[in-house]
């Protein structure tokens, strides 16, 4: 679905697709919960402008407004629970240098896999499919290094954020945005149950 915003966004998806990628690899590293949800909150920016290439604005718009609601309850629940985070510090596994070098191999084997996933989904913008495939690369990352609520539903967006990407280009439906936003929403607010559920046992 063509909309007068198809042109601008189209000529700033590669931008798009750097910005993505970056806030995936500092999602990936950062052992600040801070940093952690602002990096989510700028990732869901790029991922609206990638949207929006094929989407109408206000649908993408929808993508871009659930995204930084559920980063809000993320937030709100870590300062409810403040000694979840640290425990996943204590335990956090490996090291950023490790996490990079892994980061490294998913940007390979997205790189290797574009050219042929190009024929896979018709009229997709190359900087819409590597900031898709990119963000689902490192969503599943980060679920395989971590067990910690927080990261596991950062990783679970993340991956859902890269099928959004692509599932754009061929589907631009009212009733898809607000699923897609209603499941972003539940996986945060599942997220925070988690996070605060320890702190609500010991007050019982």
């Amino acid at each position: 679905m063509s909309t007068s915003f198809t042109p601008l966004f189209a000529s700033i998806a590669l931008p798009a697709a750097v910005m993505v990628i970056i806030t995936s690899l500092a999602l990936l590293v950062s052992r600040n919960w801070r940093w952690s949800v602002s990096a989510l909150a700028v990732q869901y920016i790029g991922v609206f402008i990638l949207v929006a290439v094929n989407w109408p604005f206000d649908l993408a718009l929808i993508k871009m407004i659930a995204g930084w609601m559920a980063g809000a309850v993320l937030g709100v629940a870590v300062i409810s629970s403040p000694q979840s985070w640290r425990e996943e510090e204590r335990y956090w596994p490996s090291g950023r240098l490790f996490r990079l070098m892994a980061a490294g191999l998913v940007a390979l084997a997205v790189l290797s896999l574009a050219p042929k996933a190009a024929s896979w989904v018709p009229g997709v913008n190359p900087s819409q499919l590597i900031g898709g495939a990119f963000l689902i690369g490192m969503g599943l990352l980060h679920l395989g290094l971590t067990s910690q609520p927080m990261r596991v539903v950062i990783g679970l967006m993340t991956v859902l954020s890269g099928f959004e990407i692509l599932y754009a280009v061929v589907e631009a439906s009212t009733l898809v945005a607000g699923l897609l936003a209603v499941v972003n929403l539940g996986l945060a607010l599942a997220g925070a149950y988690l996070l605060v559920s320890p702190t609500m046992e010991e007050t019982e």
